[in-house]
C-alpha cells in the first residue's frame, strides 16, 4: 500500500508542469516590506510573550498566551532581535559584501554581546581577536549554543525565496558568534523565513530548510527525528518529549542550539502558519528551554509567510511600532536604541533588494522577482569537542568530554585545555601512544576549581602509575596549579598507551573541572 501511495504521489506531482512547481517568487515591494515588517514583529512579540517561559517550566498546554504580560508600552531591546539590527547597520555601513572582520567592528562599536556565546564574542573582539575567528571553538567555548540561531532571522527576510543565499548569509555571518552547530541552527532559522515567502506549507519550509544542512550534523540528524516522527503520525507532545529525551544530555545547557532547534522546528510543522498556535507549541514544548528565542523564531517564519494582517493585533498594538533599550543586561549599548520597527523593515528591504539584484533577482522600482531556487545541501561544518586538542596539543587525543553547562563542561582557555566528563562513570580521557625514548617521563601541571575537586588516574598501556585527588584552592579567580611528574622508566625505548583519566566521584566534594597545561613527554 505504501509503495502505491508513494507511486500515486510520484505521477500526480509530475502531471503538474516544472513551470508551475518551479516559478519565480513575484511580490511588490509593499507586500516584501509588509511580510518583512510582520517577521520582525512576529519574532519580537514571540520574545516578549515567552520570557515567562525562558529557563523555567513549560508553559502548560492548558494555558493559552495571547497576550504580552506586564506593561509593555514599547518593545524592550533584546538580543533576540539586537544582534540582527546590528548586522543591519553593518551592511548599511560596509555594503553586501561585508565581510565578518567588519561584522565585528560593528558588533564593538554598538557594543553588541550580553550573554552566552555573544558575550564571549564581546570579550574576544576586546582582547583583539578579529570577528572571522570570535566565534570558532577555539575562542569562544559556547560555540554550538543558540546566539547565531535566534540572530539569523533577517538573512532570510534578506533573501526571500532564496533559501541558498539566506543559508550563505547565515553561515557566513553566525560565525561572529558560533561554529557548527550553532550556525546549524542560523542556517536552518534563515532557510525557514526565506522559503516562508515561497512556500504555504509550514511543513514543506521546514522539510526544505532542513536540507540546507548537511546530515552527517547532530543539528540536522535531530531535525530528522521531528520530521520522521511527524510523517509517522507522532504528536507534538511526543516529538518535543523525543528531542528532549535524544539530544538534551548531549547539550545540556538551557540554550543549547540542537534540542531547542527541533523545538522549533516541530513548532513551525504543527503550528499550520497560525501565530498564536504556533508560538504556544514553542512555550509549551519543553521544561528549561529556551522558549522566548523559540518563539522568536517561530514567530518570524509565520510573519513572513503571511504578513502583517495574521498577527495578533492587541500584541502588535501594545508595541507601539518601537524598539527602546539602552542597555541589555549589565551591557551599555552605544547608542541606546530607539528605532521605529517599520523602518527597519524599510532598511531590511533596500539591503535585500541589492542582495537579490546581485544573485539574479530583477529588482524594480514597485517589485522583485526572484528566480525559483531548489535547495542545495552544502558541505558539512562539523566540529567535535575532541578537536579542542588540535588547538592545545595534537598528539593527544580526548574521549568522552562533555560539552558546557552552567560553570562544568570542556573549553579551550588560551593554552589551557579545560574538561569535564559526558559520563562520570568511566570520566574523560587524554590519550597519547608514543615511542618512549631511553629516559622518558611525563610532566605536566594540573588544577581544580575552588572548592571543588576531580580525580586524576595515569596509566601507561594497563597498569596504574598514579592516582591522586586534584583538589581546588579557595580564591574563585585563581587556580592553584600542581605540577605532576611519573617516571617511566620502566618502559624506556618501548611504544606504550598513555592514558590520563579525568574522574569526578570525590566523596564530600563537588565535582570540577579538569584544568590541563604543560603536557609533555620526555
Amino acid at each position: 500500500m505504501r509503495n502505491n501511495l508513494l507511486t500515486l504521489f510520484v505521477v500526480s506531482l509530475m502531471a503538474v508542469p516544472a513551470a508551475a512547481r518551479n516559478k519565480p517568487l513575484k511580490m511588490s515591494l509593499a507586500e516584501y516590506e509588509d511580510r518583512v515588517y510582520a517577521a520582525w514583529l512576529g519574532q519580537i512579540v514571540g520574545a516578549l510573550a515567552g520570557f515567562q517561559f525562558e529557563g523555567k517550566v513549560a508553559s502548560s498546554p492548558l494555558v493559552w498566551v495571547d497576550r504580552l504580560p506586564g506593561t509593555y508600552q514599547t518593545a524592550q531591546v533584546d538580543d533576540d532581535y539586537y544582534y540582527e539590527l546590528v548586522a543591519l547597520r553593518g551592511f548599511e555601513k560596509y555594503g553586501i559584501n561585508m565581510t565578518l572582520d567588519e561584522l565585528g567592528q560593528q558588533w564593538k562599536e554598538n557594543s553588541a554581546g550580553s550573554y552566552g556565546s555573544s558575550a564571549e564574542t564581546r570579550t574576544q573582539l576586546a582582547a583583539g581577536i578579529p570577528g572571522s575567528q570570535a566565534g570558532h571553538p577555539r575562542y569562544n567555548r559556547f560555540w554550538w549554543t543558540i546566539g547565531p540561531q535566534f540572530s539569523s532571522d533577517t538573512y532570510g527576510m534578506l533573501a526571500p525565496g532564496n533559501p541558498n543565499l539566506a543559508g550563505e548569509l547565515a553561515r557566513k555571518y553566525g560565525h561572529i558568534n558560533g561554529y557548527a552547530e550553532g550556525t546549524d541552527g542560523a542556517v536552518f532559522v534563515a532557510g525557514m523565513v526565506s522559503l516562508a515567502f515561497r512556500e504555504s506549507d509550514p511543513k514543506n519550509v521546514v522539510r526544505q530548510a532542513a536540507r540546507l544542512i548537511h546530515p552527517s550534523s547532530p543539528y540536522r540528524q535531530c531535525l530528522d527525528l521531528v520530521i520522521s516522527m511527524a510523517e509517522r503520525g507522532s504528536s507534538p507532545e511526543e516529538i518535543f518529549r523525543a528531542v528532549e529525551d535524544r539530544w538534551r544530555f548531549e547539550y545540556p545547557r538551557v540554550n543549547n542550539a540542537v534540542p531547542n532547534g527541533g523545538l522549533v522546528a516541530g513548532s513551525v510543522w504543527f503550528g499550520e502558519g497560525d501565530y498564536l498556535k504556533s508560538v504556544n507549541l514553542a512555550y509549551h514544548a519543553a521544561d528549561f528551554s529556551d522558549a522566548d528565542c523559540n518563539a522568536a523564531n517561530v514567530g518570524a517564519v509565520v510573519g513572513a509567510m503571511k504578513g502583517v494582517k495574521a498577527l495578533p493585533a492587541a500584541m502588535v498594538e501594545r508595541l507601539h511600532d518601537r524598539i527602546l533599550g539602552a542597555r541589555m543586561g549589565r551591557v551599555t549599548l552605544t547608542p541606546p536604541v530607539d528605532e521605529k520597527i517599520s523602518d527597519i523593515a524599510h532598511r531590511v528591504v533596500a539591503v535585500g533588494g541589492k542582495l537579490l539584484a546581485a544573485h539574479g533577482a530583477k529588482v524594480s522600482d514597485s517589485e522583485i522577482t526572484v528566480p525559483y531556487h531548489a535547495v542545495v545541501t552544502p558541505a558539512a561544518e562539523l566540529f567535535r569537542l575532541a578537536d579542542l586538542t588540535r588547538f592545545w596539543d595534537k598528539d593527544w587525543t580526548l574521549d568522552r568530554a562533555g560539552f558546557l553547562n552552567n560553570s562544568n563542561g570542556t573549553y579551550l582557555d588560551g593554552a589551557v585545555l579545560v574538561t569535564f566528563p559526558r559520563d562520570e562513570g568511566r570520566g574523560a580521557l587524554l590519550r597519547r601512544r608514543i615511542k618512549l625514548g631511553p629516559n622518558p617521563a611525563l610532566e605536566l601541571e594540573v588544577a581544580a576549581d575552588a572548592d571543588r575537586a576531580w580525580r586524576l588516574d595515569v596509566f601507561v598501556n594497563n597498569t596504574s602509575l598514579e592516582s591522586r585527588t586534584i583538589q581546588g584552592g579557595t580564591t574563585m579567580n585563581e587556580l592553584d596549579w600542581q605540577k605532576v611528574r611519573v617516571d617511566l622508566a620502566a618502559y624506556r625505548d618501548q611504544q606504550v598507551d598513555v592514558r590520563l583519566y579525568q574522574r569526578v566521584g570525590v566523596p564530600a566534594k563537588l565535582p570540577s573541572n579538569a584544568h590541563w597545561r604543560g603536557i609533555q613527554i620526555q
